[in-house]
């Protein structure tokens, strides 16, 4: 899932403050755009493991088009995170599918560095398709 990340420049000299809007609790500060990026992966990481554990539903992300319009003059990131690890243990499921959709499923795998796995693209339009509710 990719998570908008909200951005400030706290002083003129140095400390940024980096928040995943969609993550309440989600907030970092750090000296550069960089180490607050990956001080926050971890502190999202941590949350999803948290919610995972105690069976809570994996927030979905918003567009950042959508905090746009509350939030002004900051500078926005992306943050994908792969949320499959959090949503519980994996489960084998006997699917059926038109075998050209198929070879195009793995098609687009062997493209992408997104998707691992026929299973893992399988689950991630899932997810995607769910989150419009």
């Amino acid at each position: 899932m990719k998570y908008p990340v909200l951005i400030r420049k706290e002083n003129i000299i140095s400390n940024y403050s980096l928040s995943v809007v969609d993550l309440p609790g989600c907030n970092v500060e750090a000296e550069s755009v960089d180490e607050g990026l990956n001080k926050l992966k971890k502190a999202v990481d941590e949350h999803l493991e948290i919610l995972a554990e105690y069976g809570e539903v994996i927030p979905s992300a918003k567009l950042i088009d959508d905090h746009m319009k509350q939030h002004e003059n900051v500078i926005w990131a992306i943050l994908d995170i792969d949320i499959i690890p959090y949503l519980g243990k994996s489960q084998k499921i006997n699917v059926t599918l038109p075998e050209l959709l198929i070879k195009k499923i793995d098609a687009r795998v062997n493209k992408s560095a997104d998707h691992k796995t026929r299973s893992g693209f399988i689950a991630s339009v899932c997810l995607n398709e769910l989150s419009k509710d």
